[in-house]
């Protein structure tokens, strides 16, 4: 019988013997599968952006210098009007419309039926990679004027549940507090719970409110931090990239996964062996342990940049290794 102080733990050594899910992006290097909040000021111009990168995901276009992955969309645009939503497609992609990218003017709230509407999306829709709901408030409970630490960081959880057991993307549009602050990513409406519980965050912001420009921050655990400055279009209202304070960031190469990206090819797709064939055709000084611990750690990556996908399943008899070539870098 289990004891009911039981605590399940693992040890660094068994830890590094796991291979874990990839984190894959939806546009590489800004936006991920999980839970993501989007907030600005009202009538910035947030829902004009967002419903950009909507659409950018859904056909597949590069949206500034990133690299979209395709996948229909799901928009919520929960204060907006199905008129409104055509002027403005119309204005800013044309009248050509897309069958990927559903929208919907009206929603049940998370706890009441939302869970189920989603479900409903992702059934006709087995490719989808995003839903964006706009607004927050729109799929909570009213709770007055304040909410809690513990209801914030409830709400995002329950998306974040949502999100990863489906593996898509949610992108939640939500507003900022007047009240300025050093740190910007303070400014979003609510306590620390939502930007706390959440995968990342994006705050749309400007110096002066009639202004074209605008400064997108941009934090996230499975990217670094980025700040873009963006320039509104007056005559299709979609925003362009203008420059940003750093490169746009790139996962630097690794030498060890340059080698084993050798290992399969267009014409053999596909490795086999283990641990200590690996390291003999690579021609390594280490040992087999080390080196599959390193793949193990770095087997995201592996897929990121060389679209290889790596498997390592460990019995009494060592490793056995799966090398896989799933798509061609681009």
């Amino acid at each position: 019988m289990q004891s009911p102080d039981y605590l399940h733990m693992v040890g660094m050594e068994e830890l590094m013997d796991q291979t874990f899910p990839v984190k894959e992006p939806v546009i590489d290097g800004l936006l991920y599968k999980g839970v993501y909040l989007f907030a600005g000021a009202p009538k910035i111009g947030k829902s004009f952006l967002v419903l950009q990168i909507a659409y950018a995901v859904s056909t597949g276009q590069a949206i500034w210098d990133y690299q979209v992955h395709r996948g229909a969309v799901l928009y919520l645009a929960l204060e907006d009007q199905y008129r409104r939503l055509q002027e403005r497609m119309a204005r800013m992609f044309g009248v050509d419309g897309h069958g990927d990218l559903m929208l919907a003017v009206a929603a049940k709230q998370l706890g009441q039926g939302l869970e189920k509407q989603m479900e409903y999306f992702l059934r006709r829709f087995p490719q989808a990679q995003m839903i964006v709901i706009d607004t927050l408030q729109k799929i909570r409970e009213t709770a007055g004027d304040r909410y809690s630490y513990a209801s914030d960081y409830e709400i995002i959880g329950q998306l974040k549940t949502f999100a990863d057991y489906h593996n898509i993307c949610i992108l939640i549009v939500h507003h900022t507090r007047k009240q300025p602050s050093e740190d910007s990513f303070e400014m979003i409406s609510g306590t620390t719970g939502l930007l706390g519980c959440a995968d990342g965050a994006f705050l749309l912001h400007k110096e002066k409110r009639t202004d074209h420009r605008a400064i997108l921050d941009i934090v996230g655990r499975d990217q670094p931090d980025q700040r873009l400055r963006l320039l509104r279009n007056e005559e299709n209202l979609t925003w362009a990239l203008e420059g940003a304070d750093c490169e746009l960031w790139k996962e630097p190469p690794d030498p060890l996964l340059e080698q084993v990206a050798q290992l399969v090819t267009p014409e053999q797709p596909v490795w086999q062996g283990s641990g200590a064939e690996m390291l003999e055709r690579l021609g390594l000084k280490t040992t087999a342990s080390s080196l599959t611990r390193r793949l193990n750690v770095r087997a995201g990556q592996l897929y990121a940049t060389y679209g290889i996908s790596y498997k390592n399943i460990r019995d009494r008899a060592g490793s056995h290794i799966t090398l896989r070539l799933e798509t061609e870098p681009v």
